[in-house]
């Protein structure tokens, strides 16, 4: 209408930003993952070898929700793809495997094509791994299926064939205060 500005659009959740900024932070990024995270390749992590994957995935099909943080971990012979989702709500997403897949998949064909046609031709070419991950701060338990398999009918019967994942998450509202305190970090004081 002429005379009312339009508002600026909020982002879809308050909290998306906030987390989205402090996780921009190689620091806060590797904490979280350190803190919360129980497994080898986690400590073997140098901050310096962390790259901020400065751009956004936003499916056709999932309009107001986006990939927020994409790091890449360079090492001297690979390269592994961690991948935030930063899609926090009051409600569980139960289709959230399926959104972490097609979110794969754009960052496969984003290096699928930024691979020149001799190398990715090449016997020995390999995608990089993706290690998905929900960072979920909703007052309900998180009942979506961790697993890929889990979304696809009859799973248990064709198993061996079918595509699967299983994704890290981080439920914020889940882990004790205890737990968070005992982290002493930024991101556990965060959560806390």
């Amino acid at each position: 209408m002429p005379g009312h500005e339009q508002q600026p659009k909020l982002p879809h959740h308050p909290h998306d930003k906030g987390y989205k900024q402090l996780l921009a932070y190689k620091k806060v990024f590797l904490e979280l993952l350190k803190t919360f995270v129980r497994e080898h390749w986690v400590e073997t992590i140098d901050e310096n070898s962390l790259i901020l994957v400065n751009k956004s995935y936003i499916l056709q099909d999932f309009q107001e929700k986006e990939a927020d943080i994409i790091y890449m971990l360079k090492n001297k012979d690979r390269s592994i793809i961690f991948y935030i989702l930063l899609e926090l709500q009051s409600t569980v997403d139960y289709l959230m495997p399926f959104r972490l897949l097609l979110y794969m998949v754009e960052v496969w064909r984003d290096v699928y094509h930024n691979t020149p046609q001799a190398e990715r031709e090449r016997k020995d070419f390999r995608l990089p791994p993706i290690i998905p991950a929900v960072l979920y701060n909703g007052s309900t338990q998180w009942t979506a299926a961790r697993t890929f398999k889990e979304m696809q009918a009859g799973y248990e019967e064709f198993a061996k064939y079918l595509l699967d994942f299983r994704y890290l998450l981080f439920d914020v509202n889940r882990y004790s205060e205890e737990e968070l305190l005992n982290a002493a970090n930024l991101i556990a004081s965060v959560f806390c």
